[in-house]
């Protein structure tokens, strides 16, 4: 009987890796290395010739051929731009996505560098600048196939799949679901009038390397249809006046090469929580995979639920008040007076 695709996905090995960057036509040498990520599966493979390439499976079930070829043609477009991204190489056959199983999967070179601790601003000023091309060239190309990231498919989908998955536990499900539709009320109401377009969805520092040959921007696996914003608060995203102050510098380095609404700045707070709901459903909903309950140990538990709906009572108390809305000046007034919060884990995210 055939593996079902996530089956097969789950159990995926080696020995298969190499039999599919082989029947894509390159020439592995054996060595195959297992790259951490969790929503796809991710290996170095270095061929005969020396060079190393990234095969990359697709999650089955996740997207469709369509959608996986939207990115692709962006990254594409990008390139011929040369904007600084990693586009997937060509095949014998010349596309860019070949299955095995069933399974999505792509080869892509190896790129060298190191995700940035910190950012100066004449750093922020450069991606910035190479943000809104990128942002310019996929308005223009579009992604028919792909999400928009909006209250129905971010918050409200991942917290239907907690309720009907009996994750929130009682002392926690109303307060949380209360939580969450005062985001999505606020959100409705800020984004008025408020464009949006395909973009990276998942711009954090952990996608972005910077080596010899400069900057690159990785891994638009989570390419969305959604409000730039969305890009500049993803990569800068502290919550203290200096983030605040960059996000600014970055802004206007975007605006040299296109328009950037300030209105969407309003957004990034209702953003914010947005990815807190959006990075618990994901892990609900992959909790059938072996690799997900050993990564997050904690998931589920009583404590766990009570931080997360904290954490979002929190930032809705915050955003009520405003607080979120104040001037760099009115930030800094409150840093020296005491009332700034200070960043924890919960204002960064890592790679999904």
């Amino acid at each position: 009987m055939k593996a079902f695709p996530s089956e097969f996905f789950f159990r995926l090995s080696p020995t298969r890796v190499l039999q599919a960057v082989e029947a894509a036509g390159f020439v592995p040498s054996g060595h195959c290395f297992a790259l951490n990520a969790l929503e796809n599966r991710v290996y170095d493979v270095r061929l005969e010739d020396g060079r190393h390439v990234v095969a990359k499976f697709y999650r089955p079930g996740r997207w469709s051929r369509e959608t996986i070829l939207d990115e692709h043609r962006l990254l594409e477009a990008l390139v011929q731009a040369e904007i600084p991204v990693c586009a997937p190489l060509r095949f014998p056959d010349g596309g860019t996505l070949h299955e095995i199983e069933d399974i999505h999967y792509a080869i892509w070179p190896r790129t060298g560098g190191r995700s940035p601790d910190e950012l100066a601003d004449d750093q922020v000023e450069v991606l910035g600048r190479l943000m809104a091309r990128i942002h310019a060239i996929a308005a223009d190309l579009g992604a028919p196939h792909r999400a928009t990231l909006d209250p129905d498919s971010v918050p409200l989908a991942a917290l239907e799949v907690l309720e009907e998955g009996d994750w929130l536990p009682p002392a926690c499900a109303a307060r949380y679901e209360r939580a969450v539709l005062s985001l999505v009320e606020t959100y409705r109401d800020r984004s008025r009038g408020i464009g949006i377009q395909p973009i990276h969805g998942d711009c954090h520092a952990g996608n972005l390397l910077h080596g010899t040959e400069g900057w690159f921007f990785l891994d638009f696996d989570d390419m969305v249809i959604g409000p730039p914003v969305q890009d500049v608060w993803m990569l800068l995203p502290g919550r203290d006046a200096e983030a605040d102050r960059q996000r600014r510098v970055l802004v206007e380095a975007y605006k040299q090469f296109r328009s950037f609404d300030d209105r969407s700045f309003a957004l990034i707070e209702p953003l914010r929580g947005f990815r807190f709901v959006f990075y618990a459903g994901w892990i609900a909903r992959r909790w059938e995979d072996p690799a997900f309950p050993d990564a997050f140990p904690h998931f589920g538990t009583e404590e766990y639920w009570e931080t997360e709906t904290r954490d979002l009572e929190e930032l809705v108390e915050r955003i009520s008040k405003g607080e979120d809305l104040l001037t760099p000046a009115e930030r800094q007034e409150a840093i020296v007076s005491g009332g700034e919060p200070e960043l924890t884990n919960e204002d960064f995210f890592w790679d999904l």
